[in-house]
């Protein structure tokens, strides 16, 4: 199988969907994860004793539901969401529950069950619905939200896996229930119940997976992004039955992305979940990186503010210009790939020409009609407050027909904006009085030390990643810092994106002296592998990718790459248009423009419990 294809990875007995491979950049030891603590990045108090030592950070916590050595993508079930959801739906949350898929019901049947054979079970059960009352918000969708937050911070015995103080703040508003909901699920053998449903919940994600996996593909050759970056960044795809069909929670915790969804009761072929939901967070996921690597550049499209002001917009997309672009941008695409909901002509294999001529003229026909129903779209975005949305959409066709992805296409949409043009057009709108709500809510995070680095560096401020990361390596331990290691790979990474080989290749070597992580050192013998090979010293490089294969790393992106460093010497990427003396050296592949050819997936399921 080819490193453009995705796998599926089995964690049983959940499913686990795999990222296009060959990573970009790579998070080591402390990926930068979600966190909802206040306390910010640490400074150094100039008035403190020269032989005072700094408190070490605490790093950032991400969700337990993502698996931090897991694939990028993936696609699973979780008992605390089941538990959570589970007791909602005791408690009176009945939404969707004519449209829920029918294991829902049976649940339920089986909780009222053990609540008829037991006291203890109905005093605990009150309790629980008690608390759950008193903590009702007055927005259904804000109400649900704070308990999905919680769910996925939870470790399967419903304890927390983080302090209430790296919390979110939404999930930290109703942590007092854990108590509750323990006395609740022993006292109704909710684990029990979770287990001989699980097959139902396997089935459901069977169900779901290829589909799934057939869109991530799509997107990606859409977009034109071979591969998605193994850059520390998830994205999870939770199932839960006992949750209304028609709300999908969708959350972005630091540079984790993770969408809650219920599938309905429709039987096959259709697909029981709003696989267009995923694929706009899904979206979101790709794009944010590209555009926030621009966020310096984006400050001149800040006068855009003051136009929608009065659109039925969230506060956010107000405030916020590089959040207003991304999402434009993002719908734009979707008008472009929308759905078309007509029948399209069949091509004619007649070789006689009146009979092409009819087809070309249906086709035609069915053009000017599915171009009609795409700027319908784009007129509704746009009096809904998302006033970029057809600058996009005209930048969308032009990307279509350039050979380059669109990493390599955002900076001249960005800065090719004519900005006053834009505004102009954008005060002339009528805005909608009503809209609708943002699916994506985002939970604040405060980052410190590496882990702020490695945000700064995806955000593009490499000045600032570099400051921090170089702090570390000035400290009074220096090397003996146990975040050395991580430092001198985040190091080597700058330096390789501003062509400082000679730098870069030393602080990769010292990455290799001093990292106990498998997989920082495997990928810097293969980022050490691809200066050689840009230097032409084809040895050295055939060295650097066996040491990678002979590391303690067995993931499949890692030996993909090394594999493919040792087939074929590593070249430095060009961009479309650009010749060879300015192509950027960049041996972390960033640049990198392969041929798009995904294989056959093949699907393997876990087997009945």
């Amino acid at each position: 199988m080819s490193s453009n294809s995705i796998q599926i990875h089995r964690r049983a007995p959940l499913l686990l969907l795999a990222c296009l491979l060959l990573p970009l950049t790579l998070h080591a030891q402390n990926p930068p994860t979600s966190s909802s603590s206040t306390s910010g990045p640490g400074k150094e108090d100039p008035n403190a004793p020269a032989s005072q030592e700094q408190t070490p950070q605490k790093p950032v916590q991400r969700p337990y539901a993502v698996d931090p050595a897991g694939p990028a993508i993936t696609l699973e079930t979780n008992e605390a969401l089941f538990a959570i959801a589970t007791a909602l739906n005791v408690c009176g949350y009945d939404a969707g529950l004519a449209d829920s898929d029918p294991v829902r019901l049976e649940v339920r049947d089986e909780v009222n069950a053990a609540l008829l054979n037991s006291s203890i079970a109905r005093d605990d059960r009150d309790a629980l619905c008690s608390y759950i009352s008193d903590h009702r918000l007055n927005e259904p969708s804000h109400d649900l939200a704070q308990y999905v937050s919680l769910a996925v911070y939870l470790t399967p015995e419903l304890e927390p896996s983080v302090s209430e103080a790296d919390m979110p703040p939404d999930a930290n508003n109703v942590v007092n229930m854990l108590p509750l909901l323990r006395g609740f699920s022993d006292a109704t053998q909710l684990h029990l119940i979770w287990v001989r449903h699980h097959a139902e919940y396997e089935a459901i994600t069977a169900r779901i997976h290829d589909p799934l996996t057939r869109m991530i593909l799509e997107t990606n050759i859409y977009l034109k992004q071979p591969t998605s970056a193994y850059d520390g960044r998830r994205f999870l795809v939770l199932i839960e039955p006992m949750l209304s069909p028609a709300e999908t929670n969708a959350r972005i915790y630091a540079t984790d992305y993770i969408i809650v969804t219920s599938p309905a009761k429709i039987p096959p072929p259709q697909l029981p979940i709003r696989l267009d939901q995923i694929r706009h967070i899904y979206l979101h996921y790709e794009i944010e990186p590209l555009i926030y690597a621009r966020s310096g550049s984006m400050a001149r499209l800040s006068p855009l503010l003051s136009t929608v002001q009065d659109a039925p917009l969230d506060f956010t997309f107000k405030s916020d210009v590089i959040a207003l672009a991304t999402e434009c941008l993002i719908k734009a695409i979707e008008a472009r790939t929308m759905e078309i909901p007509l029948p399209k002509p069949k091509p004619t294999d007649s070789k006689v020409r009146a009979d092409q001529a009819a087809y070309d003229a249906q086709m035609s026909i069915y053009e000017r009609e599915a171009e009609k129903l795409r700027r319908e779209l784009v007129a509704r975005d746009v009096k809904q407050g998302y006033v970029l949305t057809e600058y996009f959409y005209g930048q969308m066709q032009q990307f279509e027909h350039d050979p380059g992805g669109l990493n390599e296409n955002i900076g001249e949409m960005v800065y090719g904006m004519d900005v006053d043009r834009e505004k102009h057009y954008a005060s002339q709108i009528i805005f909608d009085k009503e809209g609708s709500s943002d699916l994506l809510r985002r939970v604040p995070r405060q980052f410190s030390g590496l882990d702020l680095a490695e945000m700064k560096l995806l955000k593009g401020d490499v000045d600032g990643a570099s400051e921090i990361a170089q702090k570390t390596l000035d400290s009074k331990l220096g090397d003996k810092d146990p975040d050395a290691a991580r430092a001198h790979f985040l190091m080597a990474r700058i330096e390789t994106h501003e062509g400082l080989m000679d730098d870069a290749q030393s602080s990769f070597q010292q990455t290799i002296a001093l990292s106990k992580d498998p997989r920082t050192t495997a990928w810097s013998h293969i980022y050490l592998g691809r200066i050689y090979d840009i230097q032409e010293q084809r040895e050295k490089a055939l060295a650097e990718y066996r040491a990678a294969l002979i590391s303690r790393d067995s993931r499949s992106d890692t030996k993909a790459a090394a594999q493919n460093g040792i087939d074929h010497p590593f070249t430095v990427p060009k961009r479309a248009g650009q010749d060879e003396d300015n192509a950027p050296l960049d041996p972390t592949g960033k640049a990198e423009k392969d041929s798009y050819k995904p294989e056959p997936i093949v699907v393997p399921i876990p087997p009945k419990n």
